[in-house]
């Protein structure tokens, strides 16, 4: 009985990881507001290993369209503008000696699409992590019935975990329509 409770804890577990991860990929996709979680995740050859962006310049958002990244270092200018160019994030940067500034274009029509196609990839993703997480779970049930546990409790078990995955994928698709309801809204 212990080994399936803890079984279904880890299950929630992997579960919450899935919910964070789809969090973690959506503030990446740009809603055509400037946001540093559009750039924070790059990473920037600093003198032989990658480091990221946010350790070798200072990253502020200026006004609504407009990202600044000041490096601390002048050298490191080139870099990080080669970085931003080859992430194809679709936004140019502009540097003028000092800072790259990096002007969020509005959205097209097209282009929102295509982000709210990448936003329901990132949430099938984290529905596939959850079914994973009550896969392995259920398999564990059924080993502790198998090795004596009553098979009504593992039934409710299952039952429980069942409610458990629905909850989750619940919550993954309300996170992708409010996504989808963002990037939509000109």
């Amino acid at each position: 009985m212990e080994e399936v409770s803890k079984t279904m804890a880890e299950a929630k577990a992997q579960m919450d990881k899935a919910l964070e991860h789809l969090d973690h990929e959506l503030a990446k996709l740009r809603t055509g507001k400037a946001s540093v979680s559009i750039v924070q995740d790059l990473m920037v050859d600093y003198y032989g290993a990658p480091t990221p962006l946010a350790q070798i310049a200072n990253v502020q958002v200026s006004d609504a369209r407009t990202i600044i990244i000041q490096p601390w270092e002048r050298n490191m200018l080139g870099p990080i503008e080669r970085v931003i160019i080859n992430s194809n994030i679709g936004i140019t940067p502009s540097n003028d000696g000092e800072v790259i500034r990096l002007s969020v274009p509005p959205l097209t029509e097209e282009r929102r699409k295509e982000l709210v196609k990448k936003a329901k990839h990132a949430g099938e993703e984290s529905r596939i992590g959850v079914r994973n997480a009550r896969h392995k779970s259920l398999d564990a049930i059924k080993k502790a019935v198998k090795d004596g546990l009553p098979e009504d409790m593992g039934k409710r078990k299952e039952t429980e975990l069942q409610d458990l995955v629905n909850k989750y994928v619940e919550q993954v698709d309300k996170v992708i329509a409010a996504k989808e309801k963002e990037i939509m809204t000109v």
